[in-house]
């Protein structure tokens, strides 16, 4: 309704300081109130006298508004990246890795089988003892490891007979003790 401006009133020394205050109050807000800053600057680019009056109040509010539109850039940024990472962690942790685990223990799985001791039938199969049993069967073998026997028992009793023999001379520790 009223287009014109009102006509400049004799303001009281209080009131110009009040207003004083308000707008040094706004330089210290605008930093951190996004909202006080925007607000600020449409008044400010309202009123041409006010915008030249208070032109550090209209830069702080127009760098304000950068350093928002700056970190909500570097906000979404980091956001990208975690977003990232997290999908790349969660395409190893549930994707690859199971794969990989999978393939491990299909391989582990035939090691692992061959680390089991040996069952009847794994011991059948083996050639070398079937021969050996063949071997055990025939009389050349049976003789000839009679013979070796034979010679062994008679080999064992030599030395235990000598020692036998040192020990009938020999006092018996029990004996010394008592001397």
């Amino acid at each position: 309704m009223f287009l014109e401006k009102p006509h400049p009133r004799s303001k009281r020394p209080s009131i110009e300081h009040e207003e004083e205050r308000a707008w040094v109050s706004f330089y210290k807000r605008v930093g951190n109130d996004l909202a006080l800053a925007i607000e600020v600057l449409t008044q400010l680019d309202s009123d041409p006298d006010m915008k030249r009056s208070h032109l550090a109040l209209y830069l702080c509010c127009k760098e304000s508004l950068r350093t928002h539109k700056a970190r909500q850039a570097r906000n979404k940024r980091i956001g990208l990246f975690v977003r990232w990472l997290c999908s790349g962690l969660f395409t190893q942790l549930f994707v690859q890795w199971p794969n990989t685990l999978r393939r491990s223990l299909h391989r582990g799985g035939d090691i692992v089988v061959e680390c089991l001791p040996q069952t009847e039938t794994d011991v059948s199969k083996e050639p070398a003892l079937a021969k050996a049993r063949q071997l055990a069967q025939e009389p050349t073998f049976a003789t000839a490891q009679a013979a070796f026997r034979q010679q062994r028992t008679v080999a064992s009793a030599e030395p235990a007979a000598a020692t036998a023999e040192a020990g009938d001379s020999a006092p018996c520790p029990a004996v010394r003790k008592a001397a």
